[in-house]
């Protein structure tokens, strides 16, 4: 049985020109970058290599660039960071109803050290609306936090209004990027971004590497304490073949980008079109436009997600329901039940996101698989009759 993966925004396959670039750093090259001699030194070669192709995605400088273990350690550093550093100023920090666990558990665990935290909702599209930003800052407001693109439904957020309205009232601004760094332009200066969080894992790269974009002079507490590592930001030895693997893949993207958001864009719609034209009671979830190319998020009526995701994964066909890091919880998307959706509908969602090496064969065995699992489940359900 031929294996089918739809979901991209969980992870990535490891493009193998990036372990090819990778894998010399595991014997031959694997000096400690802290260490002075000829070893050690060209590994540091490497990681500032790495980290010039991290800034050509993002028009910073190399310097502004902090390599983390992860998005969810860049997220908290730059959370966690900026709170304590700014907390004799201020203790407000606002952030949306529709961010990712590792945005929203930071702040939730930084208002369990006092500090207030403001949730603005969104519209039905999953779009914040800047005005409502504006409106919830207060005096004592610290930091803005919002993601760029959400990683359940693809909106994509009007980041340079928010970073204006930031810049203007002189309050600090952080991105959780994870899902559109690589896939969609970036300018840090044109959005007036201050702190960036990025993924390896989810541009091809390795798993187990992250990085942090901190404007010069933004006031950051380290989240570790050791050694003297990048600049004093983040102690902890270099994880050289996971940075090296990160440029890699920002090279990649950076160079291909425009050609994988046309065809990520053109299956994407296919798969949409035969989805709807052969199962009644879909619901098309997120903005319609302002989405990331490769993203779709869809509510099937009278049918369990859950359900439907098991059997497609028992023809091979990998697809999930919402974030990777809340499968198993339970509970109804938060991102969806912010849109309004009921429960029901929100239990009965699929997140297909597709990738560099999905093809339109493996487009048309997904719909057809889907529609034909939709038919099965809703002739078992005891709602089936209900269904339009």
């Amino acid at each position: 049985m031929k294996r089918i993966y739809m979901d991209y925004a969980a992870t990535t396959p490891v493009d193998p020109r990036v372990v090819e670039a990778m894998i010399p750093y595991f014997r031959e090259k694997f000096g400690n970058p802290s260490s002075i001699h000829s070893y050690g030194q060209e590994s540091l070669e490497s990681v500032d290599a790495a980290r010039l192709s991290v800034t050509d995605l993002l028009g910073a400088d190399p310097s502004e660039i902090v390599f983390t273990g992860s998005g969810t350690e860049a997220d908290n550093t730059a959370i966690q960071g900026v709170c304590r550093a700014l907390e004799k100023r201020g203790n407000h920090v606002i952030t949306t109803t529709i961010e990712h666990q590792a945005v929203l558990r930071c702040c939730e665990f930084m208002a369990s050290r006092g500090f207030e935290v403001t949730r603005v909702p969104v519209n039905k599209d999953g779009i914040v609306d800047p005005s409502d930003i504006e409106k919830s800052i207060q005096k004592g407001t610290i930091l803005i936090s919002v993601m760029h693109a959400n990683n359940e439904i693809g909106t994509i957020q009007p980041i340079a209004e928010i970073g204006k309205i930031a810049r203007k009232k002189g309050i600090l601004f952080h991105t959780d990027a994870v899902q559109s760094y690589g896939h969609i332009p970036i300018d840090v200066d044109a959005m007036s971004i201050d702190l960036l969080s990025i993924s390896a894992h989810k541009i091809y790269g390795p798993k187990g590497t992250g990085a942090l974009y901190i404007r010069e002079n933004t006031p950051v507490v380290p989240l570790l304490h050791g050694g003297s590592h990048e600049q004093g930001r983040r102690s902890s030895t270099h994880n050289v073949p996971g940075i090296v693997g990160l440029g890699k893949a920002s090279r990649i993207a950076k160079q291909e980008m425009d050609q994988e958001i046309k065809n990520t864009t053109a299956l994407r719609n296919q798969l949409l079109q035969l989805i709807e034209k052969n199962i009644s009671g879909v619901h098309f979830n997120g903005h319609p436009v302002d989405r990331l190319p490769n993203s779709l998020n869809l509510s099937i009526e009278h049918v369990e997600g859950e359900a439907l995701l098991m059997n497609l994964d028992l023809e091979g066909i990998a697809i999930s329901s919402g974030s990777a890091c809340s499968a198993g919880s339970g509970k109804p998307s938060h991102v969806l039940m912010a849109l309004g959706l009921s429960e029901t509908l929100a239990r009965g969602s699929l997140r297909l996101t597709l990738g560099r090496y999905t093809t339109r064969e493996e487009i048309e065995q997904t719909a057809d698989a889907i529609a034909r699992i939709v038919k099965k489940l809703r002739d078992l359900s005891p709602f089936g009759k209900e269904r339009p």
